[in-house]
């Protein structure tokens, strides 16, 4: 474990694969830890020549968390309780931050929902740093209600979690049944990797208010319509057609949005990486960075 400063920020990253492959950088989303991206996702991708890093964002897992810091509660999300402990921006430069630590001037990026808007993010601001990106399960040109795929999709995760009392044993079945909810039914499902990976996470992080900050950071994002359509990284989006939380459309029209973005989607993929597209992905996602060898360094717009 190794961690990069931003401020007075530490964000806890690892690594995997050969120090000298293309570096690529795994990007998280809402409220989930590193630990999320499967130890056997990340040396497929290390098999296919990357050398890889994952880290916690800010209020998750082992990073700095802001537990009494203003916006700690769901009045954040509307302003009214001191507004957010952070902003969108600082999250982008923890990614950064990540990257200096590492020593490398630029890398491949591969970001999850929230995280891959991060990644645009980082693509737009640092483009510099940015050798290729690929966006996964999020859209990223506003009209953040209508890319939902299901509204109610809140109230059935209330209803899913909120039976379990507060013990550790009931932090990990609402993180389980949380992660489940996500996941597409139409591919088995390891739900014992599920099992031990939410109780790592609750026994790593034990901050409940963490989704709520993140939450309101989440919300000082402008539309990014206009800078990206003005990227020029090669882009890869990719997205499954079974996923609950964001629409297809959504990733259609930001492929549409990127000039030259490639869109690829797989019909029995949800909110998830499921393990067998693991060699898929991690295929795409080489295909993604070999194009950009030959692409022309982006600039700054």
């Amino acid at each position: 474990m190794s961690f990069a400063q931003h401020g007075d920020v530490k964000i806890a990253y690892e690594t995997f694969g050969p120090p000298d492959g293309e570096p690529l950088l795994l990007m998280m989303g809402l409220t989930f830890q590193m630990i999320w991206w499967p130890d056997g996702f990340c040396r497929k991708l290390a098999d296919r020549g990357f050398a890889v890093a994952r880290f916690d964002n800010r209020d998750a897992g082992l990073s700095t968390h802001f537990a009494d810091a203003p916006g700690t509660t769901g009045r954040a999300l509307t302003a009214r309780d001191g507004g957010p402990a952070y902003r969108v921006d600082d999250m982008v430069g923890d990614a950064v931050a990540v990257l200096d630590d590492l020593g490398w001037s630029s890398a491949h990026l591969l970001g999850e929902s929230l995280g891959a808007t991060l990644a645009q993010l980082v693509a737009i601001h640092h483009p510099s740093r940015v050798r290729s990106l690929v966006s996964a399960m999020a859209g990223g040109t506003g009209g953040a209600l209508s890319n939902l795929r299901n509204l109610k999709i809140g109230t059935l995760l209330r209803l899913a979690t909120k039976r379990y009392d507060n013990t550790r044993e009931g932090d990990v079945r609402r993180l389980v049944d949380t992660y489940l909810l996500m996941c597409s039914r139409r591919h088995p499902i390891d739900e014992e990797w599920v099992r031990a990976t939410a109780e790592a996470s609750i026994d790593r992080d034990q901050d409940p208010g963490g989704t709520h900050r993140q939450l309101a950071a989440a919300r000082t994002a402008t539309n990014l319509r206009a800078q990206l359509r003005r990227l020029q990284t090669p882009t890869l989006v990719i997205h499954g057609e079974d996923d609950p939380w964001i629409r297809l459309r959504a990733a259609r029209t930001l492929a549409k949005t990127i000039p030259g973005a490639r869109l690829t989607t797989y019909p029995d993929m949800g909110h998830e990486f499921p393990e067998h597209l693991w060699a898929t992905i991690a295929a795409d996602v080489w295909d993604n960075a070999q194009a950009a060898t030959t692409a022309p360094a982006p600039e700054h717009t």
